[in-house]
């Protein structure tokens, strides 16, 4: 891992690498993160795993540090390495008094006092900027406090502010409830990834990605450093579970601009219940593969547009003067209307099972729709309930579970599962999850594991609560 040197990691080499772990906090009741939990498990991490370097690696943990000088001196010393660094950093991330500048909280820190007794970010910044190229990582697993929050979720502190000049992933959340702390989910979720991690483990930049994923991260109130690298898409495609589009078939759908539905006039074709803006049900059964899937919206954004899925090129089974459904569904969805585009999707599904039968494909293809709907809507657990039913229903009538439209369903569901920020429901919606991927693993290793160790991880959080 880390074996990419156009920022997506540290570089491998064939020296050692050196990795400094700290994890501070103020003392009593201004600490607002268990941040040191998480340092046994990623030391825990063989040495050359953690940076990738088959040469080894020296690992130094520093915990709970009072003097901001001392951390300046072993960033230092992690700065002046020849080879790859990592430096993993845990904690309340605040900003001083005077300056209003971002500062990592230590062991003596308080709101009045932090230009003096915390970390400058900017010290961290100015150590690393001699580094070589792709030659260091930073990871961070932080909670702003009061003081930095507001101005990170508002975009007067940008978070790219933090990232200037570093090669940076991680996530900040903000503060949790009075007298509880914030445990560490994602460097929990981090160092499972790297235990079980084989020799061709992906740079920490797709690792970012997953144990984001894993931790339930990229959907709830929390902002994640590091955005998606270039080829991130195609390293998914190549077989990682929740890829959007990636068990369709090329060119199985094309493209078209949203048009107004109109009714048709003939009354051969049966009615689905009336929903406003509803095009009109046919006889014709409707593609049976759900439209394109495109990434979870970012926190506090909607769903970036995406274009409008046509009919797949077969022939017509029915009056080519019925407009095809989708285009309006999507148009609602799309536009805010969701609980419309779902009426619509619902309706013309209740009229494939009165015609067809529950375990239709035409059935089937609009319980995929709803569940695209869903995900659509910002709905993680509907959208994962629905695929889970989807794979069922594919099971049921016979399909293999290798076959695409299968292993696309359980993928899906997955997908949308780590995105599940309600421990109960992500709980509720785990025994299924876990029969159905050990019975359709996927085109990549290791997809039930990582179920279980999210499972583990919620149990972990919610008994530490």
């Amino acid at each position: 891992m880390g074996n990419d040197t156009a920022g997506t990691g540290a570089a491998t080499t064939r020296g050692p690498g050196y990795a400094l772990l700290l994890a501070a906090g103020p003392v009593g009741k201004q600490r607002l993160m268990d941040a040191a939990a998480a340092l046994p498990q990623l030391a825990a991490v063989p040495p050359a795993a953690l940076l990738g370097t088959p040469g080894g690696a020296s690992v130094v943990q520093l915990v709970d540090p009072a003097d901001p000088q001392t951390v300046l001196t072993h960033l230092r010393t992690a700065a002046a390495h020849p080879g790859p660094v990592l430096i993993y950093l845990a904690g309340q991330l605040t900003l001083d008094h005077k300056q209003r500048l971002p500062h990592l909280a230590l062991a003596r820190t308080t709101p009045r006092t932090a230009r003096y007794t915390a970390l400058p970010w900017h010290w961290l910044a100015a150590e690393l900027a001699q580094r070589p190229p792709g030659g260091t990582t930073v990871l961070a697993d932080l909670v702003a406090d009061e003081t930095a929050w507001p101005r990170l979720s508002d975009g007067r502190l940008p978070v790219d502010t933090l990232a200037s000049g570093l090669t940076l992933y991680g996530t900040i959340a903000p503060a949790p409830p009075k007298r509880r702390l914030a445990a560490p989910a994602y460097s929990r979720a981090l160092a499972g990834l790297l235990r079980g991690g084989a020799a061709d483990s992906p740079p920490f930049a797709l690792l970012h990605q997953q144990a984001a994923a894993e931790a339930g991260l990229g959907a709830g109130p929390g902002l994640l450093l590091g955005a998606p690298v270039e080829g991130y898409a195609a390293y998914e495609a190549s077989g990682t579970y929740g890829v959007p589009g990636a068990y369709e078939p090329q060119g199985a759908y094309e493209t078209q601009q949203p048009e107004s539905p109109q009714q048709p006039e003939s009354p051969q074709h049966p009615q689905a219940p009336a929903v406003s803006g509803q095009a009109t049900p046919s006889a014709a059964p409707p593609p049976p593969g759900p439209p394109p899937m495109a990434a979870p919206p970012a926190p506090g954004s909607a769903p970036a547009p995406e274009p409008i899925p046509a009919r797949r090129a077969e022939p017509v089974r029915a009056s080519a003067s019925v407009p095809d459904p989708h285009a309006a569904i999507f148009e609602a969805a799309h536009a805010g209307r969701h609980s419309e585009a779902a009426s619509m999707a619902a309706a013309w599904e209740q009229e494939a099972l009165r015609a067809a039968g529950p375990r239709s494909s035409e059935a089937i293809h609009w319980l995929e729709v709803r569940a695209d709907l869903a995900r659509l809507a910002g709905d993680p657990a509907r959208a994962c309930e629905l695929w889970l039913a989807v794979a069922d229903a594919r099971l049921g009538n016979g399909e293999p579970a290798g076959h695409p439209e299968v292993e696309g369903a359980v993928d899906r569901a997955h997908h949308q599962w780590q995105f599940v920020q309600e421990p109960a429901r992500a709980h509720a919606l785990a025994p299924m999850l876990i029969d159905l991927r050990g019975r359709v693993p996927g085109r990549r290793p290791g997809a039930l594991e990582a179920v279980r160790r999210r499972v583990e991880l919620l149990r972990a959080t919610a008994q530490a609560g």
